[in-house]
């Protein structure tokens, strides 16, 4: 099984630029997408209706803005919206699915690069997921939750750590909860099978070129729960898909 997660940055944006052929080539069983940007009104076949996929699609209220999808060739026993607070669920972030053998969370984080507001907005985003987690496991129930984090962990996973150490994605107080996410007993993917690799990236900013130059951060993750992460036979990034300021991330199972 192989699972992708994405930030697209407009979904009907990147279709205009092979979406739909990009997914055929990763040949993936389950595709998360955030930042949609759209509502499912404005989303024609060629983004609803691709191959073999079921989709389901979580806009947020307001227009142009956040919005993640699933696309899945296995049917999920349940597909659910939102973390079930009234403050965050107007935004559409969340997309879950029950499969039967783990819970498999889409999100996209806020991003808290407006302010001080914003960065709160945040960490109180991390606590709700937090505790859903902690209830989840208290069921006996394994967890894979992937998509835009919005902070990079360590100075490994970012180009230029101590330019950006006052900005939103690197603070302290953010890159902490990273910390309570592995306390949490969600294991970084990626740093499982690669822990000291660096200039690994999965978000390059639009200005300077700073793709071409890899000047990046890895804000994407793969996150799993111990009983599940044991099958995971890869966790890696693919670093040559254009069409997002970000690249997709996947896991093999």
């Amino acid at each position: 099984m192989r699972i992708v997660s994405w930030n697209v940055n407009g979904i009907r944006a990147v279709a205009k630029k092979g979406f739909s052929e990009e997914i055929a080539k990763m040949d993936a069983d389950i595709i998360c997408i955030q930042e949609t940007k759209a509502t499912p009104d404005q989303l024609g076949p060629e983004i609803t209706d691709i191959g073999e996929y079921k989709s389901w699609f979580y806009a947020a209220e307001r227009k142009g803005y956040s919005g993640t999808a699933l696309y899945s060739r296995i049917e999920p026993e349940e597909v659910s919206f939102g973390l079930g607070t009234e403050e965050f669920d107007h935004e559409g972030r969340v997309i879950r699915a029950d499969f039967d053998d783990f819970v498999l969370f889409g999100i996209y984080f806020p991003n808290g690069g407006r302010g001080d507001d914003y960065v709160k907005f945040k960490l109180r985003f991390y606590d709700c997921f937090l505790d859903l987690v902690a209830k989840l496991r208290a069921e006996g129930k394994e967890v894979i939750c992937c998509g835009d984090v919005n902070t990079a962990h360590k100075e490994i996973d970012l180009a230029n750590p101590k330019a950006n150490s006052k900005i939103s994605g690197f603070l302290p107080e953010e890159r902490v909860y990273m910390d309570k996410f592995a306390e949490a007993g969600l294991i970084d993917t990626y740093r499982m099978f690669y822990p000291d690799k660096a200039e690994a990236y999965t978000w390059w900013s639009y200005k300077t070129y700073a793709r071409e130059r890899n000047v990046g951060w890895r804000i994407d993750y793969f996150f799993a729960t111990e009983g599940i992460a044991k099958k995971i036979k890869e966790s890696n990034m693919m670093s040559d898909v254009m069409g997002s300021d970000h690249c997709p991330i996947f896991i093999d199972l």
